[in-house]
């Protein structure tokens, strides 16, 4: 039996559609999932008892889905069962994102779980390299793309975030702790934009290098779409194998429909082709 160790989002819910099986939803508290009801809720200070409440009912195999950012932990409220558990989960909350995440995978892993990804249990939500909109990309948008995947590996080897925004060499925005949306919508208040502006820039999205791409795999949806045409952007390159997109029709026929290029881009990737400036021949085709 699975189960879906669960934050915010429509992930959780996606994952479980996917499946002919059922699986056990297992919420941390403060970040239940959208359009799901979980089965269990738990706090960071009683993941023992999670442990062996998940191996009663036979559960095998887990799968982190959904945004969850490090909870407070309150020392009076952990349990007998989650004590032995202290020192890992103290080293986990004082270290960064990557490697809090891989704490709390070896907890379950030494609990004997085997921990799937997201892209493992639904890989459906990986869509295959290509420019997959109607829009196609320009010379302007190659190069932002390449700027993007720049500043993306930058921001990898400081264990940052997972995305950007680049227009005309330039990067506009960063991910930081807040999420993806939260940068998008930090964009509309700069001093160029406005609903008479002309639509400029990539969202650019890609995992970061060397994580464990069980846990934290980037995604996006058709939030994303809206917060892209309300930041005025022109598109969204994400990484081939290394980004999520939930729903993918819907993404697709949203991004047809304002215009925007979804550019599904290989981790290495062709050179601009030199006459047109556009993508060259690895870069062509849908998916």
């Amino acid at each position: 039996m699975l189960a879906v160790i669960s934050g915010r989002g429509q992930l959780p819910a996606t994952l479980v559609r996917a499946r002919d099986e059922p699986a056990l939803i297992c919420a941390v508290e403060g970040f239940l999932p959208d359009d799901i009801a979980p089965d269990l809720t738990f706090r960071l200070e009683t993941l023992g008892t999670l442990l062996a409440e998940l191996t009663s009912r036979g559960v095998r195999q887990v799968c982190f889905a959904g945004a969850i950012r490090r909870p407070p932990v309150d020392p009076t409220l952990i349990d007998a069962a989650t004590w032995p558990l202290v020192p890992v989960l103290q080293q986990a909350i004082l270290a960064g994102d990557d490697a809090a995440l891989r704490a709390v995978v070896g907890i379950f892993e030494t609990a004997g779980f085997e921990v799937l990804g997201a892209h493992e249990v639904a890989p459906g939500l990986l869509p295959e390299a290509g420019v997959i909109s109607q829009a196609q990309p320009d010379a302007r948008m190659t190069q932002d793309a390449l700027r993007g995947a720049e500043v993306l590996a930058a921001m990898s080897a400081a264990d940052l975030g997972q995305a950007c925004v680049t227009h005309a060499g330039l990067v506009l925005a960063v991910e930081g702790i807040y999420g993806t949306d939260w940068m998008l919508q930090s964009l509309t208040a700069r001093p160029d934009a406005g609903p008479d502006a002309e639509p400029a820039g990539l969202l650019c999205k890609a995992p970061k290098r060397g994580q464990d791409r069980r846990v934290d795999l980037p995604a996006i949806g058709p939030d994303t779409v809206k917060g892209v045409c309300a930041a005025g952007l022109r598109g969204i390159v994400i990484e081939a194998g290394g980004v999520m997109v939930l729903d993918l029709p819907e993404v697709v026929q949203a991004c047809d429909a304002a215009g925007l290029v979804l550019w599904v881009r290989p981790e290495t990737d062709a050179e601009p082709d030199a006459e047109s400036g556009a993508a060259g021949p690895a870069d062509s085709g849908t998916a």
